[in-house]
């Protein structure tokens, strides 16, 4: 059977985030997670269909992948068929292609898992590989520790703390509380807790997301952010602790983050949260548009 590639339009979204969920188990490598289709939910669902694209074959999805920007797609395939050369050459096709609809021409950047064949393939086109970043993973197997400060779950009614730490802790973030809500109004955000971190004063100093895939899987944060103003006290390494423990709650296996390897602080901060380090990874990224086409 031929493989179909498109975009899934929003009654999609929630096959395309279902197939997400089914992937992540651990040992995996670092992938696209269905948190991050929620993350970006917070444009809306038509914005989300928008930038994902799937590729299919006899109705079942193969691949998934975000274009987060206008020249980076985040792609992640299905275990049983990173390996499939049919798979690999229509993605390269697709990759190299404007006309595909997926890149655009000149410099793009695509993510994807480091076992996956289409990785040797964009090799073999010309793509080079783009700066280093850290996958790190806390296993929560056993209980997780107190963070020591109070963490508060936010609901609707609070979206409005949970937006205003976020645009404290990122130099010109927009998030506000309508992107909040947009972003809980999407299917992944059932599996997900919005937290935010108080000092003893009552300040709100950090906030973060966490997304379950569901029990016996791994679950992500994203984002996780520290106010600008409380910095250097410790709140990072507990909001990343409360994280993990809320992910616990929801039965997932393990939590994830990565961050560029450059972040240095960012390593540190959760490397203090119990989070362990993995291989490093890069995007591959292609410079110009002649890419040479793999044989």
């Amino acid at each position: 059977m031929a493989i179909v590639s498109g975009t899934p339009g929003v009654d999609g979204l929630g096959a395309a985030a279902g197939a997400l969920r089914e992937w992540q188990y651990d040992g995996a490598p670092a992938q696209l997670h269905p948190g991050d289709l929620g993350w970006f939910w917070r444009f809306g669902a038509e914005a989300t269909a928008a930038a994902v694209r799937t590729w299919s074959r006899g109705g079942r999805i193969l691949g998934v992948g975000l274009l987060d920007g206008t020249d980076l797609l985040r792609l992640t395939i299905a275990p049983d068929v990173r390996r499939d050369e049919e798979l690999a050459r229509r993605l390269v096709v697709d990759l190299a292609e404007p006309a595909r609809g997926v890149l655009p021409a000149g410099k793009a950047y695509v993510e994807a898992p480091a076992d996956a064949l289409v990785q040797d393939l964009l090799a073999e086109a010309g793509w080079g590989t783009d700066v280093p970043w850290t996958p790190l993973r806390r296993d929560l197997t056993e209980p997780v520790e107190d963070p020591g400060v109070r963490i508060e779950v936010i609901g609707r009614e609070r979206a409005g703390v949970r937006a205003a730490v976020q645009r404290a802790s990122f130099d010109g973030s927009r998030f506000t509380e309508e992107y909040w809500h947009a972003m809980a109004g999407g299917s992944p955000y059932a599996d997900a807790r919005c937290l935010v971190a108080y000092d003893d004063r009552g300040d709100a100093v950090a906030a973060v997301t966490v997304w379950s895939a569901g029990p016996g899987r791994p679950g992500l944060l994203e984002p996780m952010g520290v106010h600008r103003e409380h910095r250097g006290n410790g709140y990072g390494k507990a909001i990343s602790v409360a994280a993990a423990a809320a992910l616990r709650d929801l039965g997932s296996s393990s939590a994830v983050v990565c961050t560029p390897s450059s972040n240095a602080a960012a390593v540190a901060t959760y490397a203090s949260a119990g989070f362990r380090p993995r291989p490093e990874v890069r995007d591959r990224r292609r410079d110009v548009q002649e890419a040479r086409r793999p044989a």
